[in-house]
């Protein structure tokens, strides 16, 4: 009787509109009577919370918009404007809202502000003379009421296609929440799909590209999945898993992140993942949560059920053993992965394992080699190189390996292999090499560049260029002496620019990248708007434009201080 009643009140949970979080791991409750929706259309995703992105966890909902630009963005609940951001990627144009519940809630990708807003926007850039500001108004400056139109949705900063970003965050901890948890939830009947599935054989030796591992393929459907090729697995000692898994809401087709994994072995749960909140300072942690080496090698988003020691992302509300096993008995073992999204359809898949004693998965020690503790600053120093890995920048412990390469025509140094590309860090380190003696007065040019050709960035100081390198790899020295390029697309010396709406030109520095750019109109500073989808920056001439003939002056300067000037007389 008692089984029966627990079956019918979990029935009753999980069919009842009103207990849409009943069904979901949670750490806490939110209110579910504040925020309305940011757009007045049907609610449909184009991307949902956690979500799995390249180097971080998706911080919000992003709300369809048409395939268009141009709807109003109304406030969630009543509160005040706290900040307003202008930036060249990212978000492109943000509106922050301060509410008195403690929640801000966060408007991304917009097109324009509303005129108090636009206004205020402005005036900062003017003040700062810079198109790209970041600012707090004081608070109750800017105030709204839910429902006010606080802009129009746009295609703004660096986003694939028009959509709105939003997001809800904890006021004072700055940690942005799954805006579904708040009752601002996607129509969704459609359960998670489930794909590879990993088998980690981790034998007590740290995780990275040469933890042997095994992949078997998923077949099923309508939340019920199994192996494509039924079989009993070997397994000995310590022991991590992992699965592929996507899900879709009944709004859109897009292929979006799942909300909580659930790994059981003989039916105790071992691990549980979930994406309810986390930290900026820790998005990065998306490459110690999935199989980062299998990733570069293949760009699956492994998820794995099993914690890195040094991974300290709050998307774990539960583990045994940091969800790794040890199988250490001659048993056959039962394995489920329990998948769900935030409305609650699941998934499930059962596999078996055969505990196999005294098979060992140890790696064997790598000669010249140094042991790195993920919870310890770790150094490593030669006569041409420095290394310095602050503490908890490693999420496990590892075996650093170095080689020195000959360097290249036009490289101010030998190649360095700093470890390798396989082992993700959560910040940076720092990263000092020595430059040879050919590179004379040009140290102070000199950057610190990639063989993926990505730049650090550097400065000279003690007789070595100085980075903060944000990856392990093959590391050189470049110097850059080439000033931006600028390229002009409507202006010329004696253009008239009458029928023209905007006077505009591609700008571009292919090395330490672009600094700093100004404009000057008859010697006055203009607000030239530098777009990230098509790197054209221009200037809007507004109805009280002066007629006549005008000076256009643009100075472009890169990170190393080489500047490139443009100058023409137009008429207008």
């Amino acid at each position: 009787m008692t089984n029966k009643l627990a079956a019918l009140l979990l029935l009753l949970l999980t069919s009842c509109p009103n207990c849409f979080s009943q069904d979901v791991v949670q750490t806490k409750q939110y209110p579910k009577n504040f925020f309305r929706y940011p757009l007045d259309l049907p609610p449909s995703t184009a991307g949902s919370f956690g979500e799995l992105r390249p180097n971080h966890f998706h911080s919000g909902l992003d709300f369809k918009t048409n395939g268009r630009t141009g709807y109003p963005v109304h406030a969630a609940y009543d509160g005040y404007i706290s900040r307003l951001r202008v930036q060249f990627g990212g978000f492109g144009n943000a509106i922050y809202i301060t509410h008195p519940n403690g929640f801000t809630t966060v408007y991304g990708h917009i097109e324009r502000f509303a005129p108090e807003l636009e206004q205020a926007v402005r005036a900062q850039q003017y003040q700062q003379q810079s198109f790209e500001v970041d600012f707090n108004p004081p608070p109750y400056q800017l105030q709204v009421c839910q429902g006010d139109v606080i802009a129009l949705s746009g295609n703004a900063g660096a986003s694939e296609g028009p959509h709105l970003h939003f997001e809800i965050r904890d006021t004072q901890t700055e940690q942005t929440i799954n805006p579904q948890l708040f009752g601002l939830v996607i129509p969704d009947k459609v359960a998670p799909t489930l794909g590879t599935v990993c088998v980690y054989h981790l034998g007590g030796s740290p995780f990275d590209e040469n933890t042997p591992r095994q992949f078997f393929a998923v077949t099923g459907a309508l939340g019920h999945y199994r192996l494509a090729k039924p079989k009993v697995i070997d397994v000995s000692g310590e022991t991590g898993f992992g699965i592929t898994a996507t899900d879709m809401n009944s709004t859109s087709f897009n292929h979006n992140g799942i909300y909580s994994i659930e790994l059981k072995v003989d039916g105790q749960t071992v691990y549980t993942f979930a994406v309810e909140r986390f930290a900026f300072d820790q998005t990065h942690a998306i490459n110690a949560y999935i199989d980062y080496p299998t990733f570069l090698r293949s760009h699956r988003f492994i998820q794995k059920c099993f914690i890195l020691p040094g991974s300290k992302i709050s998307l774990y509300p539960q583990s045994v053993d940091r969800g790794v096993v040890n199988f250490d008995d001659n048993a056959t073992h039962d394995v489920e992965y329990v998948v769900k999204d935030v409305a609650g359809n699941t998934s499930s898949l059962k596999i078996k394992v055969r505990s196999v004693p005294g098979k060992s998965n140890q790696q064997a020690p790598v000669q010249n080699t140094l042991f790195f503790h993920y919870d310890k600053q770790n150094e490593f120093t030669n006569d041409k190189v420095h290394v310095i890995i602050p503490p908890g920048n490693l999420y496990d412990d590892m075996t650093f390996t170095y080689a020195t390469l000959p360097g290249k025509k036009g490289m101010y140094s030998d190649i360095h292999r700093i470890h390798n590309r396989f082992t993700p860090i959560n910040g940076t380190y720092e990263l000092w090499i020595k430059p040879d003696n050919s590179i004379g007065d040009l140290a102070a040019k000199a950057i610190i560049v990639n063989t993926d050709g990505v730049v650090e960035g550097g400065t000279y100081s003690d007789g070595y260029i100085k980075a903060e390198a944000r990856t392990f790899g093959d590391y050189f020295i470049k110097v850059d002496t080439t000033a931006p390029a600028i390229h002009p697309l409507n202006i010329k010396e004696g253009t008239n620019m009458t029928q023209m709406k905007r006077l505009s030109l591609k700008i571009s520095d292919n090395q330490s990248g672009v600094k700093s750019y100004a404009g000057k109109i008859d010697g006055k500073w203009v607000l030239m708007e530098w777009d990230y989808k098509t790197k054209v920056l221009s200037y809007k001439f507004d109805d009280g434009f002066p007629h006549g003939k005008h000076q256009f002056e643009l100075t472009v300067t890169d990170n190393k201080d080489n500047t490139a000037n443009y100058t023409a007389n137009f008429s207008r």
